[in-house]
């Protein structure tokens, strides 16, 4: 589980002018670039504030004292870092040489309360028929891609979707600097390694992938493919570790796809496009695309189906569909609808042979064909079927 116990106050004394910031809950994102401009995020508007260090010496200090507390480091002559908060916040550290102008710290900030799916539902980020629809496909074991840009929400929807996996199922975690906070009992979590000081020791993410399938897995949950482990996760997807979560940086579900296969290629393996592609569609089932909005807002914006091959090319169907219509002249906010498309998804064939109840306003919106297929008689008012799945 993710760091609960009170942290020693002379780490937060370490912390310096960071601290109160750190502290404020209202802020998603803190952008040190050098001692005297200190940026950070609230409500996804960039804001500078007045907070200063003594002198770039100090900066340093603070940097090496939050990378050093997870057994990384920074310098010279390894001037990147990627780290974390003991509270769990993300940390990227870039120092001269690399760093022209001074040391670069900038900190995602980790939520005390983790978010759940009916705070997204609350923010517009999700309606709760698209809650319920990747719900159910989180039981259906589907093997689901989180996608987006930077900054969009990719990692705290990806922990409410693990939400949802069962509490009786075995849990593997995988990520660069530790961020899922899994409330499920059974749950190993694994961390990548950067290498020591002589350039050796390194664990890399497609290590810890291959070494989670002799981990006698339920669900493997990757905190974000960058490389050659997509390969590893495609294949474990194929090989019966349905059920599996990870997140992606890209744009729409179809660059999706093809970052999935550029990934793939990463790997090393002389593997023909068209094996890849069908790897992928083999293996993945839904993709949940995620963007930020003008008004910086995080909104899912499209979930997809990936149904399978025409020739070379993998072919899907949009599910739900965000489409807006513009702003609001009063407050600035982008409004639009997030409503299904109308298109059955397959994945709900599975849920019915699971036996996996549907909530009742998806059960309408998709009913159970077997069941129509009982009596497929309309009632005379065209409200539903009299025999079948559902009745208004």
């Amino acid at each position: 589980m993710p760091v609960t116990a009170k942290i020693d106050a002379r780490y937060l004394e370490a912390l310096g002018p960071l601290r109160p910031l750190i502290d404020d809950d209202s802020l998603t994102e803190i952008m040190v670039n050098g001692p005297d401009m200190v940026y950070v995020e609230r409500k996804g508007k960039i804001l500078l504030t007045d907070v200063r260090f003594d002198d770039e010496a100090h900066l340093v200090r603070v940097i090496e004292t939050i990378v050093s507390s997870v057994g990384r480091r920074v310098d010279a002559r390894t001037p990147l870092c990627d780290a974390r908060l003991l509270d769990g916040s993300r940390v990227n550290a870039a120092v001269p040489p690399v760093a022209l102008d001074g040391p670069i710290l900038t900190i995602r900030k980790f939520s005390k309360d983790p978010y759940q799916v009916s705070d997204l539902i609350g923010f517009g980020t999700l309606t709760q028929e698209s809650a319920s629809f990747i719900q159910a496909c989180v039981l259906a074991r589907a093997n689901i891609i989180v996608s987006g840009g930077t900054g969009t929400g990719k990692t705290t929807l990806l922990n409410v979707c693990s939400g949802f996996i069962p509490i009786d199922e075995r849990i593997v975690t995988i990520e660069d600097a530790a961020e899922l906070q899994l409330h499920q009992e059974h749950v190993c979590r694994l961390e990548s390694r950067p290498p020591d000081v002589n350039g050796e020791g390194r664990i890399a993410i497609r290590e810890l992938v291959i070494n989670s399938l002799r981990m006698r897995p339920d669900r493997i949950v990757v905190g974000e493919c960058r490389g050659g482990e997509a390969l590893d996760m495609l294949q474990a997807m194929n090989t019966g570790h349905d059920g599996s979560l990870t997140t992606i940086h890209a744009n729409t579900p179809r660059e999706t796809l093809g970052r999935l296969e550029t990934l793939v290629l990463m790997a090393g393996m002389d593997l023909p496009v068209k094996a890849i592609r069908q790897q992928i569609s083999a293996a993945i089932n839904l993709v949940i695309q995620l963007a930020r909005l003008k008004d910086g807002s995080r909104k899912v914006v499209a979930i997809n189906e990936v149904i399978g091959m025409e020739g070379e090319v993998i072919t899907m169907q949009e599910i739900f569909k965000f489409e807006s219509k513009g702003a609001d002249p009063q407050t600035g906010k982008i409004v639009g609808d997030f409503n299904s498309t109308g298109i059955r998804p397959r994945i709900i064939d599975r849920l019915f042979d699971m036996g996996i109840p549907l909530p009742t306003r998806l059960a309408q919106m998709f009913p159970d064909r077997r069941q129509l297929s009982v009596d497929n008689t309309w009632c005379a008012d065209g409200s539903g079927y009299i025999h079948g799945c559902w009745h208004e």
